[in-house]
């Protein structure tokens, strides 16, 4: 890791980062489907979880055969 990239991440940097609304990134935490860290009243998100958040979101349709 450099030494300039940041292990945790505010809510809004978050969801900038996943391109989605802040309310987006709070539903998907209150779902349980995005991990994040309790620091005191506040919450962090590591870019590790987020990167592996995108992975685990994409979808790959089978190749559709030409006659």
């Amino acid at each position: 890791m450099s030494d300039n990239q940041q292990l945790l991440l505010t809510e809004s940097e978050a969801a900038k980062m996943l391109s989605i609304s802040p309310r987006k990134l709070w539903q998907l935490r209150k779902d349980g489907a995005m991990p994040y860290v309790p620091i005191g009243k506040s919450v962090r998100y590591r870019v590790t979880d987020l990167q592996r958040w995108i992975d685990s979101q994409v979808t790959r349709q089978p190749a559709v055969e030409r006659a």
